[in-house]
């Protein structure tokens, strides 16, 4: 008699397996825009001028001398260098993980052409003061510097209506001041608009990042008007992103409504990457 053949039963397929796959794709595109997130909320201009001199510095003051006369202490590359101005004129620091000192910086050589620089900076800063003289007493314009850029901080309300971005009657004044100054440089400008945070939504300016990018523009293209290069001009928005005082006052918001021309040194990483400087210390 012949044995029973037993049959074979396949089991039946899973068509939901590649539910696995893709719930993996999408946790690792979630962490992908999250780091992008992140990144993109650096400083990335001031970031870029501090890493690139910092780089050039290095490999100017290796090419120079030797490990051994770098460490012996003797010799003006030996010295500390100079915090610069006292912490109430002092700009706020560009924010790193790592904030180097001056203590890590003090064999780094300074070159007369660099000094040079500096006291220029000096000089432009002391323009600025004497022509926008009448706008600092009333409190609506503020110089200040270090040893890398000269900043004029300008309020918003001297600019701009509440919510706007065109230039009122009353700005040109001291756009006009501003630019005869500006003409006497060949520095790169960045223009940076900034906001206090009660929230904006109209179809114009969906956000305080717009609104404060628009005003950048406006001020950039008057400066332009005005006889500056174009191509030495760079507008940017930070919204609410970088306050300088409590938003929880009006004084504060008062203050945070603003807009910042930076001249930066001319020793400094441009666009390209060209004419590094040896470092110094940023801001106290």
């Amino acid at each position: 008699m012949a044995r029973r053949r037993k049959r074979h039963i396949e089991p039946p397929e899973d068509h939901n397996r590649w539910l696995i796959s893709y719930a993996d794709f999408i946790t690792l595109l979630f962490a992908f825009f999250v780091v992008m997130y992140a990144i993109s909320s650096v400083n990335v201009g001031k970031y870029r001028v501090l890493s690139d001199s910092m780089i050039e510095a290095f490999e100017r003051k290796g090419a120079k001398q030797s490990t051994s006369e770098l460490t012996d202490g003797e010799g003006d590359s030996s010295q500390p260098i100079s915090l610069g101005e006292p912490a109430t004129s002092a700009i706020e620091p560009v924010v790193l993980d790592h904030f180097i000192t001056a203590e890590e910086l003090r064999d780094v050589e300074i070159s007369e052409e660099v000094l040079e620089e500096r006291r220029r900076l000096g000089r432009i800063a002391e323009q600025f003061a004497s022509a926008l003289e009448s706008f600092i007493d009333d409190d609506l314009v503020e110089v200040k510097k270090n040893d890398l850029w000269v900043e004029i901080e300008i309020k918003s309300g001297l600019l701009f209506a509440s919510g706007d971005a065109a230039l009122q009657s009353k700005a040109a004044p001291v756009l006009k001041k501003i630019s005869e100054v500006l003409q006497t440089t060949s520095n790169i400008i960045y223009v940076e608009g900034h906001t206090d945070n009660i929230p904006i939504e109209t179809i114009e300016f969906p956000s305080n990042w717009d609104l404060s990018s628009a005003r950048a523009v406006s001020v950039a293209r008057e400066l332009v008007n005005d006889g500056i290069n174009p191509a030495r001009l760079a507008a940017v928005g930070y919204g609410d992103n970088h306050p300088v005082a409590d938003n929880k006052t009006a004084e504060g918001r008062f203050k945070n409504r603003r807009v910042t021309l930076v001249l930066i040194s001319n020793s400094l990483a441009r666009y390209g990457g060209k004419n590094n400087a040896q470092i110094k210390e940023v801001a106290e």
